[in-house]
């Protein structure tokens, strides 16, 4: 037996159980893999929190809970190459990562070896975040030259928008509440405050003008940038359902080929930073996705289960 988080009905944080179930085995082509940590995303309570969001995203009850993680292969079915017993590795395992074991689909689940110098908590942040915010950036075409407008820039996503950004040689402005602009300068963002005024508090820090933006939240601030003169062909969203005419919106699926890899490399050479606001032992669950759905998280909230 071992632990796992298990959704059997729709609803928020109460939802989650902590409960024994029987070990996963890998079949041909897979791998198991022994959990040490599992990064949360506002996807992962999105999707459980009623049938019409689970059902655009095909889940059925009952089922596990998370997407990031990161660990050690622990066993490996027949046919598979490239992974073998005791590899450390970090990915995706889509609705059951928050387990003290899963098992992997390389090539069909994001999966790959973990680089030399980045500890399993951190590697556990980087899925969905990185690919998202890869997506992003290639969406609006980011540049050296451009000054970038970025919405909810110290959320999970917002950390890799900004550097990533910056090391592509671009201006960042970063939204977010008046305690986050120390945290948000650390990044490599100018702070602006969000809420009404935004445009003008924007204008002032950058009389030259806006050139591409991101919206990680809603659509507050890819109105502001349309506002602000930004083609709207240069703004993206994640998180909008109904995004103002002509801007993109955008996901991990849409990542280029490598970025997960790329990015943990940077990070890895300390090129990029990963901030983790905080951890939870596995038992504490329901208490980190509180935090997380309240909001106002500066970077990473992860679960260990080692």
């Amino acid at each position: 037996m071992s632990r796992a988080v298990v959704v059997e009905q729709f609803g928020g944080p109460e939802v989650l159980e902590v409960r024994e179930v029987a070990e996963p085995h890998a079949g041909p082509g897979q791998v198991r893999v022994r959990v040490s940590a599992a990064g949360l995303n506002p996807s992962d309570w999105k999707r459980i929190g009623a049938a019409s969001a689970a059902a655009a995203r095909g889940l059925t009850l009952p089922t596990g809970f998370g997407y990031d993680l990161a660990g050690t292969v622990d066993e490996v079915g027949d046919g598979v190459t490239g992974f073998a017993v005791g590899d450390r590795v970090y990915g995706g395992a889509p609705g059951r990562a928050v387990a003290e074991l899963a098992v992997l689909t390389p090539g069909a689940d994001r999966v790959a070896h973990t680089p030399d110098g980045l500890d399993d908590v951190v590697a556990s942040a980087l899925a969905v975040a990185v690919t998202t915010a890869d997506a992003v950036l290639a969406a609006i075409g980011v540049r050296a030259g451009d000054t970038v407008l970025v919405g909810g820039a110290g959320g999970g996503v917002g950390v890799f928008v900004v550097q990533l950004a910056v090391l592509a040689g671009a201006r960042v402005i970063g939204t977010g509440s008046a305690s986050s602009a120390d945290f948000l300068r650390e990044l490599g963002a100018e702070p602006v405050t969000y809420g009404d005024g935004l445009v003008e508090r924007v204008k002032a820090l950058a009389p030259g003008g806006v050139t591409a933006a991101a919206d990680l939240v809603g659509v507050e601030t890819a109105q502001a940038a349309i506002e602000l003169g930004v083609p709207a062909d240069r703004v993206a969203t994640i998180a909008a359902a109904d995004p103002p005419a002509g801007v993109r919106r955008t996901g991990g699926v849409e990542a280029s080929p490598g970025a997960l890899e790329r990015v943990a490399e940077l990070v890895a050479a300390g090129r990029l930073t990963v901030p983790i606001a905080a951890t939870y032992p596995l038992e504490r669950v329901r208490e980190a996705v509180e935090r997380q759905r309240a909001g106002h998280v500066h970077g990473k909230l992860v679960v260990t289960l080692a």
